[in-house]
This record gives C-alpha cells, structure tokens and sequence, in this order.
C-alpha cells in the first residue's frame, strides 16, 4: 500500500496558499505542513497517473492492480518486466484469446519459455464400453485435443499451467499439459 514518503516535499505547500493573516500564524503553518506531508505523494501520484497507467513505467506493486483492471492473469513470477509486457500485450492477448497462438503467446509472456500449443489432435469418445456393441449402441466422436507442451528449461507449476489453460481455452475442447524432457 503506498502511503508517505519520508523528506517528499508537496509542490504545492497548502501554508503560502492561505491569506497573509494565517502565513503568519507559526501554529498554522505547522498544521498545514503535516497536512501537505500526507498529501505531497497523493499530488505526485495524480501529477503522473499516465506514468502508472503505463505497464512499462508502471511501479511493480502497481502491475498486479493493473491486471486486476483487465481481469489478467499476470502467472506466479514476480518479474516486473514480463509482467510489464504481458500488460502491454493485453488486447492483442483478448482478441485472440481461445486460439492456439493467443494460448501459446500469453503462456510465452507469462513464464517466458519454449512453449508449444498444438490445436487439432483428435481422440475417439465411445459412449458404450466395449466396441463390440451393436451397432446402434456404439456411438463414436471425433473430438479435438488441444495439447501444450512446455520445454524444461521454463520453471513453472504444473498446476498453475493446468488451471490456466482451463480457463484460456474454449470450453468444450480437452487439454493436456506436457512438460517436455530435458
């Protein structure tokens, strides 16, 4: 949480703002003077709120707030400069997002690693347990398999990956999650 700053001086001094008469008043300046303790970094923060609307200028404690605006899933790694262009990256990210690139490029951004999404495998579902059912029991679908591979060089947490692309994903697609051998 961002609070004070120890020796920030406010570039507007709330004292020389008051008529002559409480200028003068040493009780009053000193009241003012704490007043202006407490708001000189809320100036600054408004003074530069392009700056932290910025992903690349942003302040690192200030990224996952940004996220938090975009409903972003910035991972686990606490590096301000992948979580920098991941924000950056966020529309593009959203117009593609369900697509095996979009997938592919936001697990890149996020962990930043070798990462493969192959879209396209199928896998046969029967509805019967045995295929020597009659015919009219045996009913067989084709069914995409979106499959991620990640290289081992990419420190990551399985888990974290699995409940990502579960939710980056279209719905009714099933997915598997590899991390590749070294």
């Amino acid at each position: 949480m961002r609070g004070t700053v120890e020796g920030f001086a406010s570039p507007y001094p709330i004292g020389k703002m008051l008529p002559a008469v409480y200028q003068e008043d040493e009780f009053v300046q000193r009241f003012t003077a704490g007043l202006d303790d407490v708001l000189a970094p809320v100036i600054s923060t408004l003074d530069c709120l392009e700056h932290y609307l910025d992903p690349a200028l942003a302040p690192a404690d200030f990224l996952p707030w940004l996220a938090g605006w975009l409903d972003l899933d910035l991972g686990t790694d606490g590096d301000p400069v992948r979580r920098g262009r991941l924000l950056a990256a966020a529309g593009d990210l959203y117009r593609r997002r369900g697509t095996a690139g979009g997938l592919r490029d936001h697990l890149w951004l996020m962990f930043g690693g070798r990462v493969e999404v192959e879209d396209g495998t199928s896998v046969t579902v029967r509805t019967s347990p045995t295929p020597a059912s009659g015919p009219a029991d045996r009913r067989e679908q084709e069914t995409r398999l979106l499959t991620v591979r990640i290289a081992p060089e990419v420190r990551v947490d399985r888990e974290v990956v699995e409940r990502f692309v579960a939710a980056a994903k279209p719905a009714h697609l099933p997915h598997a999650v590899e991390v590749l051998p070294g």
